[in-house]
Parts: structure tokens; sequence; C-alpha cells
């Protein structure tokens, strides 16, 4: 038994032997490389020196995005996105299983590989995890010293030895940077090759834009780390601050708050960040995910409330609700007169599975509407959804009648929302009734989200029951709010009493209301207007 052990480990730690000794002359071969360079200059500047200086508002700011503006030195995460939302999970799972032979790589040789891995084959015209995905993580890297230097400098100049798509959108829309000098992927009949160009012709378009504007040629400065500095690329600068590697580490994370642009949509499936251990970790976990999340559905689906809410408890998911003493949260509802109509469920929207959570808190079926689901989400469905047309006068209808029936629940954002924000409520649902309940709805998750903008819609619920320990809070104590007696009779327009609503929710969840719409969405992350069709491959939320 032991000779068996040593013949299995024996190769694995020669392997990491020779990693470690190639890692090693790396290291001494870019610090000699780095200190000649150096030597033979004398407008460089240690890092800490320019955040002292007083002056930087007229300047001219060359940076590198690598090496003085995110914290972390490794780029894989960052293809491991590209390559998992854009190409799918064998070609993640490829690239994680070369990432030992891009580590014993030059630094360009192991770039130019991720590149091939995560790009080639990918339809340039669909490519928009530059947009959608990537900046959210680049945004949670950002080191707050880093920053500070840039918004300090009245322009900015972005180089990044990654392809300019990968970046150009996270540096421009929410760094406010003007100028982003990338590396430009090879393109036949409309698909990338996995090429990247020479590196001379990003030298040159920053000399065409450096030396183009007389505004820019005067006054500029350089920031890049110790063993990331390309001479030619920052020759007109002035003066070079070089941040050390040590100094990156003691940085701190940019807080939200700060951020020049706030984030409140993204794309993708991925809720972590993937680095090679996490990657590796949700491979081995993918199999037992969607196990258990084929037991969960079945559960959830074939036993009574009162059965498979401990049975899933035991599973993992959690439930947190909050109950109101005035709402009934137990007991059937009664049926009722043609007089009377049922209670009004208003809720803020974060996965498909809102309005089965709120069923489950009630321990009782409850009627929900939607703007878009899949078929396949329809078919499951433990509770009845009904499909809504946006035609305003008919939707209103069918919601009176379906209210005239019992409960109703209406998620009148229209679309998902991932981050702490609440998109502007549709007001139609003002008008149907005086007894409004607004329902503050969220959900936590560790590794997958269950909610997209671009991929499959009847995998969302899969997804989000995928996860570990999946969790929703349910907060029904906000109270009744009347709404059609005071939208008839003038006291309040129906939009105030979907404003006020909005409010009460984004109170009780600690959100920021927006004035942003399902549209604005989905113009952002998908490119389109989010017109949904009753086909799962298309259908969007």
């Amino acid at each position: 038994m032991a000779s068996l052990a040593f013949v299995i480990i024996q190769p694995i730690a020669f392997f990491f032997r020779i990693l470690l000794k190639k890692l090693i002359r790396n290291q001494r071969y870019l610090r000699r490389k780095s200190s000649n360079v150096y030597s033979s200059q004398f407008k460089f500047q240690k890092y800490p020196l320019i955040c002292h200086r007083s002056e930087l508002s007229d300047q001219t700011l060359i940076f590198n995005v690598e090496g003085a503006l995110l914290k972390s030195s490794s780029l894989f995460p960052y293809f491991m996105l590209v390559a998992f939302e854009a190409g799918g999970l064998l070609r993640a799972f490829v690239l994680l299983m070369l990432y030992p032979l891009i580590c014993l790589l030059s630094y360009e040789k192991g770039l130019r590989t991720m590149v091939m891995v995560c790009f080639f084959g990918i339809k340039k015209e669909s490519f928009r995890v530059g947009t959608a995905v990537l900046p959210k993580f680049f945004l949670e890297d950002v080191g707050l010293e880093g920053f500070e230097v840039l918004r300090s400098c009245e322009r900015k100049v972005g180089v990044t030895e990654l392809p300019q798509v990968m970046v150009e959108s996270f540096l421009r829309d929410y760094l406010q940077v003007e100028f982003v000098v990338g590396r430009q992927l090879k393109v036949v009949c409309g698909y990338y090759v996995g090429l990247m160009e020479e590196k001379r012709k990003d030298r040159a378009i920053l000399e065409r834009i450096v030396l183009g504007d007389p505004k820019m040629s005067s006054n500029i400065v350089g920031f890049s780390k110790f063993g990331k500095f390309d001479h030619q690329m920052f020759s007109h600068c002035k003066e070079i601050y070089m941040v050390s590697e040590t100094d990156k580490r003691s940085w701190h994370h940019l807080p939200r708050d700060t951020y020049p642009k706030p984030l409140i949509f993204h794309d993708g499936r991925l809720a972590v960040r993937p680095t090679p251990l996490t990657t590796l970790a949700l491979f081995m976990w993918v199999p037992f995910g969607v196990t258990i999340s084929i037991l969960r559905i079945t559960i959830a689906l074939s036993l009574p409330f009162d059965f498979s809410i401990p049975i899933l408890s035991f599973t993992g998911l959690r439930l947190v609700y909050t109950p109101s003493p005035k709402c009934p949260n137990s007991q059937p509802s009664p049926k009722l007169s043609k007089q009377q109509k049922g209670l009004l469920y208003v809720c803020n929207h974060r996965t498909l599975l809102d309005p089965l959570y709120l069923s489950f808190t009630l321990k009782r079926p409850i009627t929900t509407v939607t703007y878009s689901l899949s078929r396949m989400s329809e078919i499951l469905a433990p509770i009845q959804t009904i499909r809504l047309t946006r035609d305003r006068d008919q939707d209103g209808k069918m919601m009176e009648k379906l209210l005239s029936q019992g409960d109703l629940v209406v998620c009148p954002e229209g679309t998902t929302c991932r981050e702490p924000y609440l998109l502007r409520f549709s007001p139609l649902f003002a008008e149907m009734s005086d007894d409004i309940v607004p329902v503050a709805v969220n959900a936590h998750v560790d590794m997958f989200y269950g909610t997209t903008a671009g991929g499959f819609k009847c995998l969302d619920p899969v997804y989000f029951l995928m996860n570990a320990f999946p969790k929703y809070t349910v907060n029904l104590s906000l109270g009744k709010v009347c709404g059609s007696s005071t939208c008839h009779d003038g006291r309040e327009s129906r939009f105030g009493v979907a404003n006020h609503v909005q409010c009460l929710l984004s109170e009780a969840l600690g959100f920021e209301c927006t004035m942003l719409t399902r549209k604005d969405k989905y113009l952002i992350l998908a490119g389109n207007e989010g017109i949904v069709s009753s086909d799962c491959n298309k259908s969007k939320n």
C-alpha cells in the first residue's frame, strides 16, 4: 500500500518541483531585466511619492491596468469567466486542465495560450462578457489606493496586455478612463480565431493618442508596477511611478459606494471569483449540485408544504421570514364573494422563485402573474402562473379576474435585479386592489446565480438550487397599502402608490431605488429590449 502511494505521489512531487523552479527562474529574470532598464533611466519614482503630489489635476496619466490598478496579480480568473460564460462548461474545464502548463510558460506565452483557449471560435458580434460580466469582477479587484491616483488626474490612458474587448467597457463605463490601449484580437468571418495582434501596433495607437492632442502630450506621468513595465509604451512620460507587489498587498479594495458609476446590472452564472482553486472546487461540486437540484425540485413538486419544507431545509435550503400578524400566513383563503377581492402581494424581483418562496412562507398555493416564463418553468411550477401580455387594458382585466378568485402575487419591476437596487415599479397593480401587501424578498447564493439575461431561462431555477446553501428572506411585516380607492378618488396617482411601495421595500431591504427599467437592463446586458417569446432559448425575464 505504501509503495502504491509512493508511485502516485512521486510524479506529482516531481511536477511541482519543476513548477517551483520555473517560477523562481522567471522572477529572477524579471527582476534582473527590470533593474537593467531602471538603471538606464533617471525619471523613475517610488509609488508613495505620487500620493503626495498636489498638482496631478492637470496631468495626463498613463497607467498599467494589471500592474497599477488591480490588486490581484493573476489574470486566470478573468479568462475563466470568458471561457465559462462565453464558451461553456467544456471550454472552462479545458482551461483549468491547462493551468499547470500555463504556469510553466513565460508570461507572454501563457497569456496567448489563455486567449487561444477562451476566444477561439467565439462569434465577435455576440460576445458581451466584456460589458455584462467582467466589469463586476474587475471593480471588486480594484485597489483603492491605485484608484485614488487615477481620480486625481484630469486625463487618463489605460494600457493593458489583455484583449481590449475584455477591459474597455470596465475602464470607460465605470472608471471614466478616456482612452484604452489593449491588445486587438484577430477576426475571420466574424469569429475570433484566438490570436492577438503584435504589441508594436498597440504602441503606435498609444503614440497617436498622446501626440494627437496637445493637452495630453504635455505633463505626462506614468504609473506601473515593478516587472510590468514596458519602456516603449511609457516613453513619453517625464516621470514614472512604480508600485511593488508588497505595496499592492497592503492596498484596500475599492468600496462600492466610491464607484464612479454604480454597478446595477451584470450577467453570468458564476457568483464567485473563479480562481484556480475555486474553479476546481466548482467542477468537483457540479455533479453533486445537479443531483441535489433535481432532488430539491422533485421534493417541492411532489410533497405537501408541511412535509416538503422540513425536508428541503435538511438539504440545505434556507428560508427566513418575518410574518405579519395582520396577514394570514397559514390558513387558506376563504371563498370570495363577487364583491370581495383577494390580497394583492407586491414583491421586488430577485429570481423566478420569488412567488414560490412566498407560497412556502404562507404554506398555501398562490397565483402569480409573470411577463415572461420559459415553457418548462410553467409546466414544472407547483403554483398557478399566468402569462401577461404587456397590453395594459388586457392585463388589468386579467388581474381583476384573478383577484376575484383569490390572492395574487405580482413583481412590478418586470425583471430581476441581483444588486442592492430596486428598478422602477410598473403602476398597474396600484389600481387593482385596496389590499396591497408589500413583500420584501432577497436571495443569497454561494456559487451560481439563478438569473440570466442572455442564457437559457429554463435553467434559472436549476442553477439557483445547485448552490450548496441557497437562502431566501421574506418580509411580510410591512403592513397594507391602499391602492385603487386612493387612485380613483384623486388623493394619489397610481404612480405615487407604486413609488410609495417601492420606497417601503427599499427601506426594508436596505436597497436603493432607481428609475431604471427592464428595457434599460437588457440594452446593457444583452443588446436588445428584452422582447420575449415562449421558447425556452429566447425567453427573457
